[in-house]
């Protein structure tokens, strides 16, 4: 009988939680130690509670205050002025889509280059005829009718001046360092597939 009541108090006790009191002498946690004793309420240990509580509502703050700066998505932005005499306005690149006037577009032009651009098949006839406008395509069919045509030679530079799109066209207003300026003072560099606006002596609004 002894045996037995023995044992049944030590499943007990390993069943009850240890006291908080050893678990913070235990504890390598600095000053958890002084505030759980088993010692009455003490001065020491009253300030040992006031640390305790400063130092987490310190670390609570900074914890939130960073927090709060991380989803205000702070950005640094560097800039350095240059003073100059004399600025030479840099040269203007214009990336248009739509780079041919269909208007500008001959019989000729769509013989040589229909399926370049991506008017007519290898067949030549007309691509997608469901996607185009019905006005755009009657024009096209007109164009498109090579029936007793005769080609000519196609130049594709020559091609690229006629049907892209004129700067006269394009040109609103046009003032650089107080004076107005024109179309006529802007040279026109012409590249395979591309169209440079280099700007000597005026500024280009749009």
């Amino acid at each position: 009988m002894d045996l037995k009541a023995e044992s049944e108090e030590m499943v007990d006790s390993f069943k009850r939680p240890v006291p908080i009191e050893v678990f913070a002498s235990r504890s390598t946690l600095h000053g958890i130690s002084h505030l759980f004793t088993y010692e009455r309420m003490c001065i020491k240990r009253c300030l040992w509670i006031l640390f305790f509580l400063a130092s987490l509502g310190f670390l609570v703050l900074v914890c939130v205050d960073r927090v709060q700066f991380y989803f205000q998505y702070p950005h640094v932005t560097k800039l350095d002025e240059i003073a100059t005499p004399l600025m030479i306005f840099p040269a203007v690149t214009f990336c248009n889509l739509n780079s041919f006037r269909f208007g500008r577009v001959t019989r000729n032009d769509l013989y040589h280059a229909g399926e370049l651009l991506s008017l007519l098949n290898g067949r030549y006839e007309i691509r997608d005829t469901h996607l185009v406008e019905e006005s755009v395509l009657e024009t096209l069919k007109i164009k498109a009718d090579f029936l007793n045509f005769k080609p000519r030679p196609f130049n594709m530079r020559e091609f690229y001046d006629r049907t892209g799109h004129d700067i006269k066209d394009m040109l609103l207003s046009c003032y650089y360092r107080g004076m107005e300026c024109s179309a006529e003072d802007f040279t026109v560099v012409s590249e395979t597939m591309v169209h440079v606006k280099t700007i000597h002596t005026c500024k280009l609004a749009l």
